[in-house]
């Protein structure tokens, strides 16, 4: 039996550990906000934070959460990214947009007032086919309360 917290939420699951812990969020729990995108981790759209450090959950085994604390995009509620991606228009399509707050979110608990080559360290693993990429770092600063 694999034992978590999901969103502050304590969860049990007792199938294969080597299952996705992106299907365990999104077909069992029904947390839909976290996405498929390549399934191979390289464009970011799975990204959850796992103990609070962004991950790629179509790579991470719920062998791997057992025990750990999941955070989905569900969880952050209202958190001042989400608030600066609203204020800024970020989303064009939205798909990835999930996966770039999350990473977003775990950059500025690391770098509150990161620089604009940390925040494109941070972000370099999330794709947007949408080209976003200056709306997202402007609305990284304002959520970091650096000037744009």
């Amino acid at each position: 039996m694999i034992e978590l917290r999901v969103n502050g939420a304590a969860r049990k699951f007792d199938g294969d550990g080597e299952m996705p812990l992106l299907w365990y969020l999104r077909d069992l729990l029904e947390l839909t906000g976290t996405k498929y995108g390549c399934g191979l981790g390289l464009c970011g759209a799975c990204t959850v934070h796992l103990n609070g450090a962004a991950v790629r959950s179509c790579q991470t085994t719920m062998k791997a959460a057992a025990g750990k604390t999941i955070t989905t995009i569900e969880g952050l509620a209202h958190h001042p990214v989400q608030a600066a991606w609203e204020r800024g228009n970020v989303p064009q399509c939205g798909y990835c947009q999930s996966g770039q707050i999350m990473q977003a979110v775990a950059l500025l608990k690391e770098r509150p007032k990161p620089t604009d080559k940390d925040i494109d360290d941070a972000m370099q693993g999330n794709i947007c086919r949408c080209g976003t990429y200056q709306r997202i770092r402007a609305a990284i600063k304002v959520a970091a309360g650096v000037k744009a």
